[in-house]
Order: structure tokens, then C-alpha cells, then sequence
């Protein structure tokens, strides 16, 4: 009987969560709309809800919007598995290398606070308006995520589990695999999230400052 109130009491809740939401996403686009058609907006540089969507319905009723799609689907998933894939092996070399770290974690640190939106136009520059300049941008959004989560997952591992792992005959394979890879793991899983949305974010932007095709094109 407890157990049922309380999954009634979740519904119930989730169900409130769903509607506030909801209105809240209704209250912002009937604003939106309300004050452009009332002149408080200008339509020159904000349009309106309908318009919008209306040319949004198009674009897929007629297919053009597709290719573009695909097109930042595939940058945002190159980027993001090369900025993965970077981002551990670095941060699993600086982990295993004190002296490594302790000589190159200072420029880490200082690559990391480069506002790197800003070295989009310059990926332009180099590579081109193709996908490489968009693979580049997303990548050095995503690398730095996972590579200062990498490192934290592995220098976070309790030395002691690490001494028992040693004492029990466990060799360095079997300490990558049953502790130093779990622990690391869960930082990354963690930082997946973040990982996805600046790919799609460095995708866009990219494609907006400069490409021929994309959703940032568009």
C-alpha cells in the first residue's frame, strides 16, 4: 500500500514538474510573439515564434533541411570521438608521468583558459570552410572535459586500494583493469553530458561563422 502511494505521489509529481515546464515554454514563446506583433519587439532582428516555425516546417516538408542536419551530425560525432579519445590518452599519460605533468600541466592549464570560441575564425583560416575546420573547433571544446577527467579519475584512486591490489599479487594489467579504468570511467561518464552539448555548440558556431552547409549555415 506504501509503495503504491508513493509511486502515485512520484506520478503526481513528475506529472507538475511536466506541466511547469510546459507553461513556462508557453509563457516565453506567447511573450515572444505578444511583443513583437505588439511593436515592443523588432521583428527585423528577433522575427517571431510563427514565422520561425513556419520556415522550420517547410524546410522539412520539403527535405531541404536534411543534408544540413547529416552535416552537423557528422561533425559533431568526429569531434566529439577524436576530443574523447585525445582527451583519455593524454590524460592517462600526464596521470602515469609525474614528471610529465608537473613540466606540461602549467601550459594545460593555460590552453584551457584560451577562450577558444574565439579561435574559430582562425580554424577557418587554416583549414578551410569544411568539415575539418568544424572537427577542429568541436575538438578543442570536448579535449580539455575529458582530459581533466581523466586525470582527476585516476590520481582520485585511494593509494591504499591501489598497496592491497600490489600485496594480493595483482600486476600492473590487473590494476588498469579492476581499479585505475573504474574510477577513471566514472569521471568521464560523468563529464559525457557537458562533452555532447559544447560538440553540438562548437558544431554550429563553426558552421555559422563560416561553411557552406549545416545547421549554423542555415
Amino acid at each position: 500500500m506504501k509503495s503504491r502511494r508513493a509511486m502515485r505521489s512520484r506520478g503526481r509529481d513528475r506529472a507538475a514538474l511536466y506541466a511547469a515546464r510546459a507553461a513556462l515554454f508557453v509563457a516565453i514563446v506567447g511573450g515572444w510573439e505578444a511583443g513583437v506583433r505588439a511593436g515592443l519587439l523588432d521583428p527585423y532582428f528577433v522575427s517571431r515564434p510563427a514565422l520561425i516555425a513556419g520556415t522550420i516546417g517547410e524546410w522539412f516538408a520539403t527535405g531541404y533541411i536534411y543534408p544540413h542536419i547529416w552535416a552537423t551530425i557528422e561533425e559533431t560525432v568526429v569531434g566529439l570521438a577524436i576530443g574523447i579519445l585525445a582527451g583519455v590518452a593524454v590524460g592517462a599519460l600526464f596521470a602515469f608521468s609525474p614528471f610529465l605533468s608537473n613540466v606540461l600541466n602549467p601550459l594545460m592549464v593555460v590552453l584551457n583558459a584560451m577562450p577558444r570560441i574565439a579561435l574559430a575564425p582562425l580554424f577557418i583560416l587554416w583549414l578551410g570552410i569544411g568539415l575539418a575546420s568544424k572537427v577542429a573547433m568541436v575538438v578543442s571544446l570536448v579535449f580539455f572535459i575529458i582530459f581533466f577527467s581523466t586525470y582527476a579519475g585516476l590520481k582520485d584512486v585511494d593509494p591504499n586500494l591501489i598497496n592491497h591490489v600490489r600485496v594480493m599479487g595483482g600486476g600492473r594489467a590487473h590494476l588498469l583493469r579492476h581499479v585505475l579504468l573504474p574510477s577513471a570511467l566514472t569521471w568521464i561518464f560523468t563529464s559525457l553530458r557537458a562533452c555532447v552539448g559544447f560538440a553540438v555548440i562548437g558544431a554550429i558556431l563553426g558552421e555559422y561563422l563560416g561553411a557552406d552547409r549545416g545547421i549554423g549555415y542555415l
